[in-house]
């Protein structure tokens, strides 16, 4: 028994693994971005570049209560304790039993022997061992799987993490965007009630005929109706970016979130780097995530293909059985037990080799998933870079265009207080220039989400 047990123990550490090295797949990646800029975030924390207090709050607030990421953290302490029970096999397994029981045999049983009690009682006290050995790997492939899905829950986590910094990040600009709009409708739709006011003066004065007020009355109700949308836009972005925030549904339909109420704001510079490698892009978490699974799908080719080579066990008993209770730890009451087994499985019906078949053709769709996966990184990261670049020249269209009407409003009105003019032209300009502001704190906002696309897609 001790030449079993050592070369049992020799075996096991020499144990091997059956599945085919982890290779990472090939891929043709360009050297560095097409577009660079000078500045970025270097700690990950990418949103501080917006320089807004607020802002950097609600991140925090959104890691802290967010339930997604609460479900992600909830399935990496899953996969690690599947690890954890997997890695468990390397050990042996120790029980420890004991029992008592009284009983009666028939005496009308051909087992029943005149002279042998009929009733007596049973008493017994053991500890066993077991241990099976991982000579194919297979322990070792499952761990290496799970170990690996542990690594690819961990990534995923950081992947929803950046998706969430950035979700936050527009939906705080989209609601400082719709906070601008509300308030530049509100001023304009005292401007045209107060000038209204002064027309209906006039018209009453003779000054003007009713049909010249009554466009005038429409013109001020179609500004008044622009209103409403926007509100309910703005309502309805606030609650959504509560639910971002992991708030309580009281917070949510009663709480208001805190931002900051600058206006007429400058869009910050561009946000990548001059000369980045492309390599660092494979940090992305999803992409990390994507070759974690491929490498758990690699692992357990292993285990499918150990399954088809013998199992070897090792177990052992030790305790003390005895009739009479106060005899139960004497020597004669010892007994004991070694045994040491192999199963070589030999017909299946053709199931093991099936299930490496399905191993190996999981791990196939993988390789496909994980350069898809790559292909669409850095077809985001080309769309992001582009998208930063125009909406950052849509902004400086709009910022002209809107510079241009509020000169033209300023001289239809000179003109229509000479009388060369009628309070239509002057309506009718300032309804471009509203039309001209709403789209330049379109244009922000749309630059401002650029850079968090471009971030996200840069793996922050």
């Amino acid at each position: 028994m001790r030449r079993i047990l050592t070369n049992s123990l020799a075996l096991a550490l020499a144990a091997c693994s059956l599945a085919p090295k982890y290779e990472r797949p090939a891929l043709e990646l360009p050297q560095a971005w097409k577009e660079s800029a000078p500045r970025y975030a270097e700690d990950g924390r990418w949103w501080r570049i917006y320089n807004d207090d607020s802002l950097n709050k609600l991140v925090e607030e959104g890691f802290a209560s967010n339930a997604d990421l609460a479900i992600a953290a909830a399935r990496i302490d899953e996969a690690r304790g599947i690890l954890a029970e997997i890695e468990g096999g390397y050990y042996p397994t120790l029980d420890a039993r004991a029992g008592a029981l009284r009983q009666k045999i028939s005496e009308r049983t051909a087992t029943f022997f005149p002279g042998v009690p009929a009733q007596y009682p049973d008493y017994r006290a053991s500890v066993s061992i077991s241990y099976d050995l991982d000579l194919f790997g297979r322990i070792r492939s499952s761990a290496d799987a799970a170990r690996a899905e542990l690594a690819a829950n961990e990534s995923s986590r950081e992947a929803v993490r950046l998706a969430l910094a950035a979700q936050i990040t527009k939906s705080y600009f989209a609601l400082r965007s719709l906070d601008e709009q509300v308030d530049l409708t509100r001023r304009t739709v005292t401007l045209r009630e107060e000038a209204l006011q002064l027309q209906r003066r006039r018209f009453q004065g003779g000054i003007i005929s009713e049909f010249d007020l009554r466009q005038l009355e429409a013109e001020t109700a179609a500004v008044r109706a622009q209103l409403p949308p926007l509100e309910r836009q703005r309502e309805a972005e606030e609650a959504a970016l509560g639910v971002l925030l992991g708030r309580s549904p009281k917070l949510i339909f009663e709480g208001g979130v805190t931002r900051a109420l600058a206006y007429d704001e400058m869009p910050g510079a561009t946000a990548v780097p001059a000369g980045m490698p492309s390599e660092l892009l494979l940090r992305r978490p999803d992409l990390v995530e994507a070759e974690s699974r491929l490498m758990a799908a690699n692992a357990r080719i292993g285990v499918a293909r150990a399954e088809m080579f013998p199992s070897i066990s090792l177990t052992g008993n030790y305790g003390v059985a005895s009739s009479q209770l106060s005899n139960l730890f004497s020597a004669p009451a010892i007994a004991w037990q070694l045994a040491a087994s192999v199963t070589q499985p030999i017909f299946a019906g053709g199931r093991l080799q099936a299930r490496t078949d399905q191993a190996e053709a999981r791990e196939r769709a993988l390789v496909a998933q994980y350069q898809k996966t790559i292909q669409t990184a850095f077809s985001e990261v080309r769309a992001a870079l582009a998208a930063q670049a125009r909406s950052r020249e849509s902004f400086d269209a709009e910022s002209e265009r809107a510079a241009a009407l509020a000169e033209t409003l300023r001289l239809a009105r000179l003109r229509y207080q000479n009388g060369v003019a009628s309070q239509l032209d002057v309506i009718d300009a300032e309804r471009g220039l509203l039309a001209a502001r709403i789209a330049r704190i379109e244009a922000l906002r749309a630059q401002r989400a650029a850079v968090a696309d471009l971030f996200r897609a840069l793996g922050g």
